[in-house]
């Protein structure tokens, strides 16, 4: 028996990651200039707006581990101005801006909870 076509799939609505300590995580994300939804650092469960999607944080018990899960990736209008406010910031990004043969500039960032994240904008194509 079969089902047919499979529906497509758009996009992601968002993307939820754990931390352990709620209030060091937002301010972690506050800091990169993500705008606070719903929740915040007293909050279980909180949502930033990340254009027409959402990233949320998650609370966990101490004794919840996680082990390396990938990486998200968030396109931005800059990426070297956004890399020089995690400077001015205090954060360790893991590289510093570089242009990539796929066609994007990027930097890589691992956030307190050890959610690696990287932010990245396309190349002008040549004309």
């Amino acid at each position: 028996m079969g089902f047919g076509a499979a529906p497509d799939i758009n996009s992601i609505s968002a993307v939820t990651l754990a931390t352990h300590d709620m209030a060091r995580a937002v301010r972690f994300y506050r800091s990169l200039g993500f705008s606070l939804r719903y929740g915040g650092e007293d909050s279980a469960f909180t949502s930033f707006s990340v254009g027409s999607t959402y990233l949320n944080l998650i609370g966990q018990p101490e004794d919840r581990q996680w082990s390396w899960w990938g990486r998200v990736i968030f396109y931005v209008s800059d990426v070297d101005a956004l890399y020089q406010r995690a400077l001015a910031e205090g954060l360790d990004p893991d590289s510093t801006p570089r242009d990539a043969e796929w066609g994007e500039r990027y930097f890589h960032l691992t956030d307190p909870d050890g959610h690696e994240l990287s932010f990245a904008k396309p190349l002008a194509s040549p004309s």
